[in-house]
């Protein structure tokens, strides 16, 4: 394997992902046109979601993204967490109609486990940073 292949991939991945530490300081900053969208059930979302985000389960993008998600925003899909590949499939779905996309790995349980804001009917709260996850000092990890 060639370093320009190397180069390549990692500069494709990066392309089309981000994690979860980006997408809250994206949110914290206001970037300007920046929709996530929550890819999972209606039972997922209840159960808590990012603060903010958009409930557009995986099925119903190619009927409802173009009512719910304007054509120019950058939309961050996440699902359940790094187990399952359901915010892969939502990108999928916004990139057959020209969004542009980004996969957030890590998903939803990640964002819980590094105690970013979770939305529920009861309102917005945070869980205790995961020390296995993120830096409990509340430094950002550097990387």
């Amino acid at each position: 394997m060639s370093n320009t292949a190397a180069i390549a991939h990692f500069s494709a991945r990066l392309s089309f992902e981000t994690d979860v530490s980006d997408v809250a300081a994206d949110l914290l900053a206001g970037t300007p046109g920046l929709v996530v969208v929550d890819s999972r059930s209606r039972e997922s979302w209840d159960q808590g979601h990012i603060e903010g985000a958009v409930h557009l389960p995986t099925r119903e993008i190619a009927a409802r993204a173009g009512a719910m998600v304007p054509k120019d925003a950058a939309v961050v899909t996440y699902c359940w967490g790094p187990g399952c590949n359901g915010a892969t499939r939502a990108a999928l779905e916004f990139a057959k109609l020209g969004y542009q996309v980004k996969e957030m790995i890590g998903g939803f349980e990640y964002w819980a486990r590094e105690g970013f804001p979770v939305e529920t009917a009861s309102g917005v709260s945070r869980r205790p940073v995961d020390a296995l996850t993120a830096p409990i000092s509340g430094a950002a990890c550097a990387c």
